[in-house]
Order: C-alpha cells, then sequence, then structure tokens
C-alpha cells in the first residue's frame, strides 16, 4: 500500500476530509516526499465510495487454511461461490485504491 493511502485512511478514521490539501498535509507531517500527482489520483478514486464499507468488505475477505494431508479431493470439491466472493472483495478494494 502506498503512503498516500495510509494518510487517507488516518484522515478518515480522524473524520477529517480526505482531500488533497490536508493528505499532502498528513504526508509533509511525516517528512514523506510529496508526490502531487498521486496524491490527485487517489482523491479523485476515492470520490464517491464508501470506505467504512470497503473496510467491511476487505476484512470479511476468506483466510485460507493449510489442509492436512489427504485432503486434496476435498479441496477440488468447494463451491465455487466461495471464490467468487473473494474475487468480488477482492475487486472492490482494488477499485478503491486504484
Amino acid at each position: 500500500m502506498s503512503l498516500e493511502i495510509y494518510a487517507s485512511l488516518l484522515l478518515f478514521k480522524a473524520g477529517k476530509d480526505i482531500n488533497e490539501g490536508n493528505v499532502k498535509k498528513v504526508l509533509e507531517a511525516a517528512g514523506v516526499k510529496v508526490e502531487d500527482a498521486k496524491i490527485k489520483s487517489l482523491v479523485a478514486s476515492l470520490e464517491g465510495v464508501n470506505i467504512d464499507d470497503a473496510i467491511k468488505q476487505a476484512a470479511v475477505a476468506p483466510v485460507v487454511a493449510v489442509a492436512p494431508a489427504g485432503s486434496e479431493k476435498k479441496a477440488a470439491e468447494k463451491p465455487k461461490e466461495e471464490k467468487k466472493a473473494a474475487d468480488e472483495a477482492a475487486a472492490g478494494l482494488s477499485s478503491l485504491f486504484g
């Protein structure tokens, strides 16, 4: 994840507006070299995005567990719906952060 995204999440959590000026201030306060084009792109891609929903969707992504030996057949029989849900969650998150 880029530092601009972390700055945006910090602003969101603090209840502040996520705009170019605020993201730039956060990065400068942290001593990070600011890239205006990245900030502008990020802010534009976050317009109209419900960050709470995106975070919740990302947190619901299924966790892959290591299967015990001899369970290859069971793994192949898993419903495709689980994979589809994980793919949709990942797609939603990637669109959030472009």
